[in-house]
């Protein structure tokens, strides 16, 4: 993973989940058609990381594809885990990571300090259905994305509605919605209009967070306005997995027609950045950006939306 203050990993990866298949789910019939073709994907921005391998900036031709609007929801996952009977990898491993300020006291004291960046608690108990550990519930959050879903959660997810993760190369294309080389979905600046676009940390990252965008944890997934092409809450608000292994220089060299990532790897990449990024710490909501973490990772800032093949 690029950087703990995005989302912290576990060692060593459980094993994948699986689930019954099905050839598609009512919970998604209506998906964003994308005509694919080329365009420029990643960026040489002096904003940018680097050691993330966001450039260069290169042209990519993609087949056409479609793509939810809106990460899945606790309504959605809930609807997966009662069909299938599906146990996430939070549950079997007992714990999950939350950011601090989010935790009871009682929960707090029950925790382990993540030594690197002390924000985040490993905390037991904590799952999707328990996002803030025990005693806390989703009961007013079903149009949230899910949380605490690891990247095999998300697959098994995939495989029972019929649908699978977004490429890297999928995602950014959604993402921009359109604009070419804009450092947002929107645009180039953060806030135009002093309007804010997404759900982000606002203020003194991790001392305060203000909450001046509406928001201090995730946000319905139809908040803020949808970019170009439908698609909401692509920059903020939680890390999406995508299909990939992640490499900082795999695409360097790599495929320019519907890449896939390098074969193999040991950390997946994730895309979008969460409410808990900032400028002065994780500046990955641009939509050039790039995380990873292992498989097997789950975090109150994780989650994913789904893709499928015309």
């Amino acid at each position: 993973m690029s950087d703990l203050c995005c989302t912290p990993g576990r060692e060593p990866a459980g094993a994948l989940a699986t689930a019954t298949p099905q050839s598609a789910t009512p919970r998604h019939k209506h998906m964003i058609r994308l005509s694919g073709g080329p365009f420029l994907m990643g960026t040489d921005d002096e904003e940018g990381y680097r050691a993330d391998g966001e450039g260069p900036v290169r042209q990519i031709d993609l087949s056409p594809f479609r793509i939810e609007a809106t990460t899945v929801t606790n309504t959605q996952f809930a609807a997966f885990v009662k069909a299938t009977g599906h146990v996430t990898e939070a549950e079997r491993f007992g714990f999950s990571f939350i950011f601090e300020s989010f935790l009871s006291e009682e929960n707090t004291r029950a925790s382990q300090v993540v030594h690197a960046t002390p924000w985040w608690r490993a905390v037991p108990g904590a799952f999707w259905k328990r996002p803030e550990g025990p005693g806390s519930s989703i009961t007013s959050r079903q149009n949230h994305p899910v949380v605490h879903v690891s990247w095999n959660d998300a697959q098994a997810y995939c495989a029972w509605s019929g649908t699978r993760l977004p490429t890297e190369a999928e995602w950014e294309y959604a993402a921009r919605g359109g604009l070419e080389q804009r450092r947002y979905p929107w645009g180039d600046e953060l806030t135009p209009g002093g309007r804010h676009m997404c759900n982000v940390w606002q203020g003194d990252f991790p001392n305060l967070n203000t909450g001046e965008d509406g928001h201090l944890g995730t946000a319905p997934v139809k908040s803020y306005r949808p970019n170009g092409y439908g698609l909401y809450n692509v920059a903020g608000n939680v890390w999406e997995w995508c299909a990939d292994w992640f490499s900082a220089d795999f695409h360097r060299t790599g495929p320019r027609r519907d890449p896939v990532g390098p074969p193999e790897g040991t950390t997946r990449v994730m895309r979008g950045g969460s409410h808990m990024c900032h400028a002065s710490y994780c500046n990955r909501y641009r939509v050039a950006a790039r995380s990873s973490n292992t498989p097997d990772s789950s975090a109150g800032n994780i989650g994913f939306r789904v893709a499928r093949g015309f």
